[in-house]
């Protein structure tokens, strides 16, 4: 590290969408000479040391009496509540979103003190957080720090964005006040007692309707114009579109000659290390696919060997996507924010089946705008996911469409910028 470097700790929700976001910034501001730390829970130990980068390890929760595998909390969470991915998105609301948040903050208050002993050790530069509630540690600290918000960005509220978590249209306001009344009401207690528990640990309230703060220093999302929302009040100066942030420290990946030597579109699928945990889902959508006369590359996630795949597949428990996505047609996906905007970057066409979470708005954002398709995850015929794959391939127009997305998304390289803007806040915070 050169000796001008800074101190950069990058704190990302114990997932591996936000992890990866963080991990594309983390490795610029690496090679331009500055110390980078990454603050995970001690079921990640060794994932982020094993790409070059210092960890320091905390915990959510206490310690199990087994050894856990990373992120095995979420997996053991998103496994016994997955019955309630099959109801609607209000129903999700008291049923799955507010004990999330609820699990969430409980990790922020148990977390606290453990997170105060790493920042007093470090005595960073800046700290960079990407998580969907507030560590009061981080704010109390007096250290300077940026958000990331790498989920929709519905989750930044406006009077013409859709309520979050909702999956509603941005044509239609018909449902959106009964669904903001729904999300209130089913975090309200919640969201009281988290916002005096910032406050008796040194952060300010909670904002309304939030669960996370605002940082004063540098908020960072990404989305990419072509898809983001129109909104009633502008965004402030500390806010930044960071468009797509694509790392680049995958490994290389090649087909495999099983699909190399055959015919046929090249489709991934995808429901991320969480959704495919849902192991009755993954052979739902094999069973679909399997006569069809694609070749497809499928990430198999945590439960790969309990479902076994088709002759035209081939797959892996973990893929590295950035390396996988710029060789195919399509892609089937979930709709996690980082594999929409990875999939917009290379220009792919996509059918979302959103499960949980800022899914359903991604979902709904990609079919509103005309660069795919979304289908009911649970209920979609075989037919109704092969004919919307063959509707977007044939589709001339939506090749150009997103070929001159991609084109524009590479040139804005979203970690580079990240950097700059990390670099500049340090700089800022210095000369104060």
């Amino acid at each position: 590290m050169g000796g001008n470097g800074s101190t950069v700790v990058f704190f990302p929700e114990g997932a591996f969408g936000p992890t990866n976001n963080c991990v594309g910034i983390g490795a610029v501001l690496q090679r331009r000479g500055h110390r980078v730390v990454f603050v995970v829970e001690e079921s990640f130990a060794g994932t982020l040391e094993a790409q070059g980068f210092e960890e320091r390890l905390m915990r959510l929760t206490p310690p199990p009496e087994t050894e856990e595998a990373p992120g095995q909390f979420w997996k053991d969470f998103i496994r016994d509540t997955a019955p309630v991915f099959r109801k609607s998105t209000a129903e999700q609301l008291s049923e799955f979103i507010a004990p999330t948040f609820e699990a969430l903050v409980d990790g922020a208050r148990y977390v606290d003190e453990r997170l105060r002993e790493i920042v007093e050790e470090l005595q960073p530069d800046l700290i960079v957080e990407d998580n969907v509630v507030s560590f009061p540690a981080l704010l109390a600290s007096g250290r300077p720090w940026a958000r990331i918000a790498s989920c929709n960005p519905a989750e930044i509220k406006d009077p013409e964005v859709p309520p979050v978590f909702s999956g509603l249209p941005s044509d239609d306001r018909s449902s959106w006040d009964a669904f903001w009344a729904e999300y209130r009401d089913a975090h309200r207690d919640l969201h009281a007692s988290f916002s005096e528990f910032c406050s008796e640990r040194g952060a300010p309230p909670l904002p309304p309707d939030d669960f996370v703060h605002e940082s004063k220093w540098l908020n960072l999302y990404l989305y990419p114009d072509e898809v983001d929302y129109r909104r009633a009040r502008p965004l402030g100066p500390r806010w930044h579109n960071l468009q797509s942030s694509v790392r680049s420290t995958d490994p290389a990946w090649e087909l495999p000659p099983a699909l190399a030597e055959r015919e046929g579109p090249l489709l991934y699928l995808s429901l991320g290390s969480l959704g495919s945990a849902d192991v009755e889902l993954m052979r739902k959508l094999v069973a679909e696919l399997a006569e069809a006369p694609y070749r497809i590359v499928v990430s198999k996630g945590p439960q790969h060997s309990e479902f076994e795949l088709a002759g035209n597949m081939v797959g892996e428990e973990f893929l590295p996507q950035t390396e996988v996505l710029p060789k195919v047609d399509l892609a089937i996906t979930h709709g996690g924010n980082n594999t929409v905007t990875e999939c917009l970057h290379f220009g792919k066409p996509m059918v979302v089946l959103p499960i949980f979470w800022d899914q359903h708005d991604n979902a709904q954002r990609i079919a509103e705008t005309g660069f795919g398709a979304r289908l009911d995850t649970y209920r979609h015929s075989g037919e109704e996911l092969t004919g919307a794959i063959d509707r977007l391939l044939a589709d001339a127009g939506l090749r150009s469409r997103l070929a001159a997305a991609s084109e524009r998304l590479r040139r804005a390289r979203g970690t580079e910028r990240a950097a700059d803007l990390i670099e500049a806040t340090v700089r800022e915070a210095a000369a104060r």
